[in-house]
């Protein structure tokens, strides 16, 4: 905490040999006119004395607003000229770097927002800078990774990054540190990047968690011997349930579009996805029945029309009770007695959940999962969003290390309440 007992210091102008002269309001903005000088120091080539010459012109420099207003400050610096070699020299102050024209406080804020999810533009609007000055300060972060230790469990998945184009994202599971953004998800692009981590940093990692497209278990293998690779949880559940809407779909269908059964079954699909055990007893009228029911009435009524559609629900609503509840050998065990007899939709998912039948099993038994990295892709959408996407893979990568791993300290102030 500071005492602040000038106003130059509540401006940002921390420099005591500042002097304002004169401050003007104009219809735009605030034109504070000010003077920098002091006594004259020793000649900074020969050590020579130094005598007091004239002012230079006015430095046109921009700090931050003052009563919500765009403010800058005209400075005229002192020079000084040496007795001895006739040098010229001109009087510094903190407040600005050596041949630079923004202040220190404005530099700051501009890093600050920089971590925030805001665009380039909006935050050299704000500064009354031009972007390329943000620019340059984004540039000026520098990540250095280390190369020497790795975690033990680790989350990989993949986020779009421009159109069609895909990227690859790693990170700690434990402190939700990201580890890894690369250009794309090659597997030459991970391999290349994982080692260059030594073979013991590498063998370290115990679990690694990934979603179901297969691509990077192959890799997991060779890049960690001693890890086990753990499916997202998230992902089977919604091969299932795609599996359901399919052939829910293809049975509609079936029926006339102007009948009852084919109504239903359109209408009512969110209550055929969800879980059983999660419907609500709460009565709502139902204009397709045109009469007051519960979810599980609409469930009851709508497997009525169709003995295809109760096998292919009742079958769907088990595997997702034995998933839930981490049964694993009932879970596989339902699968194995049912894909002879199931339609195309539900025989391509078993056979996926058949093949990576260990990496499911880990799934239930480890507490692991893609559920931070999931929310971490988010927030990468957000940043991509508000930019209105990125050209440069380069600011895009900065961007999301510099959001999501810096940490922010709490600015809000809690007003107390009466």
């Amino acid at each position: 905490m500071e005492h602040i007992n000038d106003t130059t210091k509540l401006i940002g102008i921390k420099d005591l040999n500042i002097k304002i002269a004169l401050i003007l309001k104009h219809q735009t903005h605030i034109e504070i006119k000010a003077e920098l000088h002091y006594p004259a120091p020793a000649c900074p080539h020969c050590q020579g004395k130094m005598i007091k010459y004239d002012f230079q012109r006015p430095s046109t420099i921009p700090i931050l607003d003052v009563q919500g207003m765009a403010t800058v400050l005209k400075l005229r610096k002192r020079r000084f000229q040496c007795k001895v070699c006739r040098r010229v020299s001109v009087a510094k102050t903190s407040l600005v770097k050596k041949n630079c024209q923004i202040s220190q406080p404005v530099w700051t804020k501009i890093t600050q927002l920089l971590i925030e999810k805001q665009t380039n533009t909006d935050i050299a609007n704000r500064f009354h800078v031009s972007v390329s000055t943000v620019q340059r300060q984004l540039n000026a972060f520098t990540s250095k990774e280390n190369f020497e230790t790795l975690t033990e469990t680790l989350s990989w998945d993949e986020f779009a990054r421009n159109k069609g184009k895909l990227a690859f994202i790693a990170k700690n599971f434990e402190t939700k540190k990201i580890m890894a953004v690369l250009e794309n998800n090659r597997q030459t692009t991970i391999k290349k990047h994982f080692y260059r981590y030594s073979r013991q940093a590498r063998e370290k990692v115990k679990v690694v968690t990934v979603d179901m497209s297969g691509a990077y278990i192959p890799i997991i293998r060779k890049l960690f011997p001693k890890a086990q690779s753990v499916l997202d949880r998230f992902h089977i559940v919604q091969h299932l349930a795609r599996a359901m809407m399919a052939t829910r779909i293809t049975i509609m269908k079936a029926f006339d579009k102007k009948s009852l059964p084919y109504r239903t079954m359109k209408n009512h699909w969110r209550i055929l996805q969800k879980d059983s055990r999660k419907l609500s007893n709460k009565t709502f009228y139902s204009r397709t029945f045109r009469q007051t029911l519960t979810p599980r009435e609409i469930v009851q009524k709508t497997l009525a029309f169709s003995p295809e559609l109760r096998y292919y629900y009742e079958l769907y609503q088990l595997l997702l009770f034995h998933f839930q509840e981490k049964c694993v050998e009932a879970f596989f065990g339902l699968i194995h007695d049912n894909i002879n007899t199931v339609n195309a939709s539900f025989a391509r998912v078993f056979k996926t959940f058949i093949k990576y039948e260990t990496y499911i099993t880990n799934a239930l038994t480890l507490p692991y999962s893609n559920a931070k990295l999931e929310a971490t892709n988010k927030l990468i959408k957000d940043i991509k969003r508000q930019a209105f996407g990125f050209r440069n893979f380069t600011n895009f990568r900065i961007r999301i290390l510099i959001s999501l791993n810096i940490q922010r300290e709490r600015t809000k102030i809690v007003l107390s309440r009466t």
